[in-house]
């Protein structure tokens, strides 16, 4: 039984790839589920990443993915429990659900590969691990539609996954996110977020661990004291500050931090486990409070390297959304796309004050 009360249970698909149920405390789900009788073709081989020498880059070339389903009507969800006429990815209902995702674009294939200097035409197999994690059976909805309890379930399932991953051989980084809307490339309105674990340093990081070395080590601890002094703190808790950064990339953007030092989710105590279910629903809610639809945006979870810089790298959460407007939305441009050079849309005071609002509102 992992923290809270939240029971684990591990089964396995018809191809062979890993699925893991994570009840609720005092669920009413039975201990047995069902086993997955589907005839599968034989998973896909594995990707391939090729080297970008203009930036060192590694770039994953993953062919499989253009056969994911887009959009499938309610009686037809993937993620949904099977029934005698949805064939889906889960045999049983559920509470959480994890499992290997069909189509990955890292893995299923391990282990350390030599990664480093720039050449051309350097190539390098895809190692990793792609799962996805169902919040929720239900057809529609997001981690902010969530109840307190289902949220903390969720949460306990990314510790536990973070753990795990960040043990198996040539795991570098473990990356949790959710994509909510079309207007992100969203291709199922069921709730679920995904885990990309990489053979690699992601470049973001990179550049990050690059600024830690040039600022020093209490990098994260001075932003975070720099940004509680300011107006653009949305949300402050026991364990967690909700704020837009001083130098906020998107219309939208909101990032979480913890309030003491922590590398990664497993790090967290079930106090902060706890405050975050509650808090970080709060935020997504006052987001979509803003406006009369809900809010696209991209939840992206900034873990320290499984290896390096882990006294130095705080876990942060980074909320962000294109949305500029209630029917207008921020696209990547010349300056941004292929520079790099943002350009803010608003200014990250008033954002905050906006997203203040929508969060007293919701």
């Amino acid at each position: 039984m992992l923290t809270g009360g939240i029971t684990k249970i591990h089964s396995t698909l018809a191809d062979g790839r890993e699925l893991i149920y994570y009840d609720d405390p005092g669920s009413t789900l039975p201990a047995e589920r069902a086993v997955d009788a589907r005839d599968l073709d034989p998973r896909p081989a594995m990707a391939t990443m090729r080297q970008d020498p203009l930036t060192g880059e590694w770039i994953s070339i993953a062919s499989s993915r253009q056969n994911r389903v887009v959009l499938p009507p309610a009686d037809l969800d993937p993620l949904a429990p099977q029934t005698p006429t949805n064939p889906s990815e889960v045999p049983s209902r559920y509470d959480v659900a994890v499992f290997e995702n069909r189509s990955p674009s890292f893995g299923p294939e391990l282990g350390a590969i030599e990664l480093g200097g720039v050449g051309l035409g350097r190539t390098a197999p895809s190692h990793g691990r792609c799962e996805v994690v169902c919040f929720s059976p239900e057809h529609e909805g997001s981690f902010g539609s969530l109840s307190e309890t289902r949220a903390r379930t969720v949460i306990e399932a990314w510790v536990d996954r973070t753990e795990f991953l960040s043990s198996l051989p040539g795991i570098q980084q473990v990356f949790p996110f959710e994509n909510r809307g079309e207007a992100i490339g969203v291709t199922l309105h069921h709730p679920h977020g995904q885990i990309y674990s990489y053979p690699y340093i992601t470049p973001r990081t990179q550049r990050l661990l690059d600024s830690i070395e040039q600022y020093g080590p209490t990098l994260f601890a001075d932003i975070l004291e720099f940004e509680r002094g300011s107006d653009r703190v949305v949300l402050a808790g026991q364990h967690w500050t909700a704020f837009v950064p001083f130098a906020a990339r998107w219309p939208l953007e909101v990032h979480v931090l913890p309030n003491r030092h922590i590398p990664d989710l497993p790090a967290t105590t079930p106090e902060e486990r706890d405050e975050l279910a509650v808090l970080y629903r709060r935020v997504l809610r006052g987001l979509d409070a803003l406006y009369d639809t809900p809010t696209p945006y991209i939840a992206a979870w900034h873990q320290a390297p499984v290896s390096v810089g882990r006294d130095a790298v705080r876990l942060n959460l980074q909320v962000t959304s294109p949305r500029r407007g209630e029917s207008k939305l921020k696209y990547l441009a010349g300056s941004e796309a292929a520079m790099g050079a943002w350009i803010g849309d608003v200014l990250p005071e008033a954002q905050a004050e906006f997203i203040r609002e929508g969060i007293s509102r919701a």
